[in-house]
C-alpha cells in the first residue's frame, strides 16, 4: 500500500482502527525515501532507528487500548536549523557541519508529546538564507514536479519531502517566505503564523525579528493539526505571545460566504508571469463563486519592503551568526593566531551567500551608515505594517499569489538580485509580522501555483478557513508528484 501518499487525518484514522501499525507505516516511507532520495536530496540526516523507537512505542500504546493524538506515529521531517537533542543540526552549512545540540528545541518537545515520528534533518539553504536551496553548503534538493528544477528555499528539503512522499508532514522556518515559497513550488499547504505564535527556542536565529516556525503538509487539516501541535507561550522565548492558542481544527469550515477579500493591486503588476496571475484570478473567480466578497486595496510602500528586508535581514544575521568563530562550537581552522584563526574559520565555514549577507549587515550597521541604512529599513517596516493595518480595516484577508513564477530551474538564476525578487509577494508578511498561508491553486506547464492568504495578526483560523473552503472545492491537494521513472 502507498501509504506515503495519504495525509496525516487519513493516516491517525487508520492507526487509531488498527488498519496498520506505526512501525509498518515508518518502514513504508523509508521505502519510498530509498527509491526517490538519490533524486530529491531532501535530507542532510536521516533518523530511522529512533523513528522506528517511537513508532514502536505507539503501536504500544495502540495496544493498550489507550487514546492516541492525531500526529502520533506519523512520520515528518525537520529543517536542519531547528535543534534536535543527539542529532546533527548543521543549518546547511560547513561551519556546523558535526554540530549535535544538547538540547531540543520547543517545538521538538511539543511534537515528541503527540508522539510524532521525527524521519531526519531536511536540507536548506545556508542558515536559511536563500529561495532555492542552492546555497545548501552540502548538495541542492529538487523539485519532485521536476527534478531539474528548484524545490524552493530555504525550507526546500522539507517541501520536497513532503510532495515526494519522504514525509506525511515537516516543519520548515520563514523569514521572508522561506515556508510558503517552497510550499508552492512544491504544491504542498505551507503556512508562517504569526510572529511570537510557535516558540523560536531552538531554533537557530537567522534574522530574530522575523523567523518563524511553521507547518508544510499535504492538506489544509493537516496544517490545521501540526499548527495545534506547536503553537503557544513558551517563558524560554521573549518573544512569545503569551495567549491561549486556539484549536484550529475548528477553523476546517467549508464556507466564505461574506468574507472580505482584499487584492493588492501593487503585487499584480510587472514581473510576475502571465500564467501565474491568471491562475490566481481564475482562483479568486472560485471564491467569488463561493460568496466571498473581493475589492482591490493598496499597499503602497510594497516597493520599499525588499530592499527594507535586505538590509533589516542581513544585519541581523550579522549579530547572529557573529558567534561562529571556531572558538565554542562548530568548524575551527588552524591559525597563526586568534584573529587569523576566526578569518580562516569563517572564510572556511561560510559559503558565499551567508558571507554576502554578513557583510551587507555589518556594512549597514557601521558607524556612519547606521542612520543611513539600518535605521530608514525600520521606517520603512513601520510603514509596510501600517499598509496592512488599513487595508485589514476594510478587508478579513489578503489574497496574492505566493510567487510572481513557478519553480526555476537548477542554476537559472545565478545573479542574487533576480533571486531576491522571488521573494516580493511574502517579504512584507513577515516584516509585519503576520500570519500567511500557501496552498496549491492550479498548475502552469505541469508545475503548482501557490495561492497566498495573508491574515490579521493571531488569526490563523482565518486564513485556514479560507484555505480550507477553496481546497474542499478542488483537487490540487490530491495530486502527487510524477518522479519520472521512480
Amino acid at each position: 500500500m502507498e501509504l506515503f501518499k495519504l495525509t496525516a487525518h487519513a493516516l491517525h484514522d487508520m492507526l487509531a482502527k488498527k488498519e496498520i501499525s506505526a512501525v509498518e507505516l515508518a518502514k513504508n516511507i523509508f521505502t519510498r525515501t530509498d527509491n526517490v532520495e538519490t533524486k530529491i536530496r531532501s535530507y542532510i540526516t536521516e533518523t530511522r532507528e529512533q523513528a522506528l523507537v517511537q513508532a514502536a512505542a505507539v503501536d504500544a500504546k495502540i495496544g493498550r487500548g489507550e487514546a492516541i493524538a492525531p500526529l502520533a506515529g506519523i512520520p515528518g521531517a525537520l529543517k536542519d536549523n531547528i535543534c534536535t537533542n543527539g542529532i546533527k543540526t548543521t543549518c546547511a552549512s560547513k561551519i556546523l557541519a558535526n554540530f549535535v545540540p544538547p538540547y531540543d528545541a520547543t517545538v521538538v518537545d511539543k511534537l515528541a508529546v503527540q508522539d510524532a515520528v521525527v524521519t531526519g534533518k531536511a536540507n536548506c539553504d545556508e542558515f536559511a538564507m536563500g529561495g532555492s536551496t542552492e546555497n545548501s553548503g552540502f548538495f541542492v534538493s529538487h523539485n519532485p514536479w521536476d527534478t531539474d528544477r528548484v524545490p524552493g528555499g530555504s525550507s526546500g528539503g522539507s517541501a520536497s519531502a513532503v510532495a515526494a512522499g519522504e514525509a506525511i508532514w515537516a516543519l520548515g522556518s520563514d523569514t521572508g517566505g522561506s515556508i510558503r515559497q517552497p510550499a508552492a513550488y512544491c504544491g504542498n499547504v505551507g503556512l508562517k503564523p504569526t510572529y511570537g505564535r510557535v516558540s523560536r527556542y531552538g531554533l537557530v536565529a537567522y534574522a530574530s525579528s522575523l523567523d518563524q516556525i511553521g507547518p508544510i503538509t499535504r492538506d489544509v487539516t493537516d496544517c490545521a493539526l501540526v499548527l495545534n501541535a506547536i503553537a503557544g507561550h513558551d517563558a524560554k522565548d521573549s518573544t512569545s505571545i503569551n495567549i491561549d492558542v486556539p484549536d484550529y481544527t475548528r477553523a476546517l469550515v467549508n464556507n466564505v460566504k461574506g468574507l472580505k477579500i482584499g487584492l493588492p493591486k501593487e503585487y499584480f503588476g510587472t514581473g510576475i508571469q502571465p500564467e501565474v496571475a491568471a491562475t490566481i484570478k481564475k482562483a479568486v473567480d472560485q471564491l467569488i463563486a463561493m460568496g466571498a466578497e473581493v475589492r482591490e486595496v493598496s499597499l503602497p510602500h510594497t516597493e520599499y519592503a525588499l530592499p527594507a528586508y535586505y538590509l533589516l535581514a542581513p544585519a541581523e544575521a550579522s549579530s547572529n551568526l557573529a558567534r561562529y568563530d571556531g572558538v565554542g562550537f562548530g568548524h575551527r581552522a588552524v591559525g597563526s593566531d586568534i584573529i587569523d584563526m576566526y578569518k580562516k574559520t569563517r572564510s572556511e565555514g561560510f559559503g558565499p551567500e551567508v558571507k554576502r549577507r554578513i557583510m551587507l549587515g555589518t556594512y549597514a550597521l557601521s558607524s556612519g551608515y547606521y542612520d543611513a541604512y539600518y535605521l530608514k529599513a525600520l521606517q520603512v517596516r513601520t510603514l509596510v505594517k501600517q499598509d496592512f493595518d488599513q487595508a485589514f480595516a476594510e478587508v478579513d484577508v489578503l489574497v496574492t499569489p505566493t510567487a510572481p513564477t513557478t519553480a526555476f530551474k537548477i542554476g537559472e538564476l545565478s545573479d542574487p538580485l533576480a533571486m531576491y525578487l522571488q521573494d516580493i509577494f511574502t517579504i512584507p508578511v513577515n516584516l509585519a509580522g503576520l500570519p500567511g498561508i500557501s496552498i496549491p491553486c492550479g498548475f502552469v506547464h505541469g508545475l503548482p501555483v501557490g495561492m497566498q492568504i495573508i491574515g490579521k495578526p493571531l488569526a490563523e483560523a482565518t486564513i485556514i478557513q479560507a484555505a480550507y473552503a477553496f481546497e474542499q472545492a478542488n483537487d490540487y491537494h490530491t495530486r502527487f508528484a510524477p518522479l519520472g521513472e521512480v
